[in-house]
């Protein structure tokens, strides 16, 4: 059910609220939650630094900041044993969270940026491991 005061745009704060909400989800979850705690660790101020790094790489894909200047394929081909259903997963939490925070048409943005996303990344995956 979505919140009375749903988004109805897409700003700093707005990007804000999704990470945070998504991150927690995917920190607890049975399939991505090992794998962010091997990759970003326990602590929170490893937390701290991934969730500025990943608001950046939002903010760049839906403002166009140009605020993120990291290399996501590099980083997602080098976690050993991620598969098509850890992407699978973070589709579906993420889609969740974009679906409860945002108004329709915002989350529907989110969530198509998000599906192109995940289907480069395993491309490029694929490609990297032969």
């Amino acid at each position: 059910m979505r919140p009375m005061n749903a988004y109805d745009r897409i700003d700093d704060e707005s990007i804000a609220a999704l990470i945070v909400a998504f991150y927690g989800e995917a920190r607890r979850d049975p399939v991505l939650g090992p794998v962010f705690s091997r990759m970003v660790g326990e602590g929170e101020a490893e937390w701290a630094i991934h969730l500025r790094k990943v608001h950046d790489f939002w903010s760049s894909v839906m403002l166009a900041t140009a605020r993120y200047d990291g290399r996501p394929m590099q980083t997602h081909a080098m976690i050993d044993g991620l598969k098509p259903a850890h992407f699978a997963r973070w589709l579906i939490l993420f889609g969740m969270e974009a679906e409860r925070l945002f108004v329709p048409e915002i989350a529907a943005a989110f969530k198509a940026k998000a599906d192109k996303m995940a289907q480069a990344l395993q491309n490029g995956i694929a490609l990297a491991r032969g």
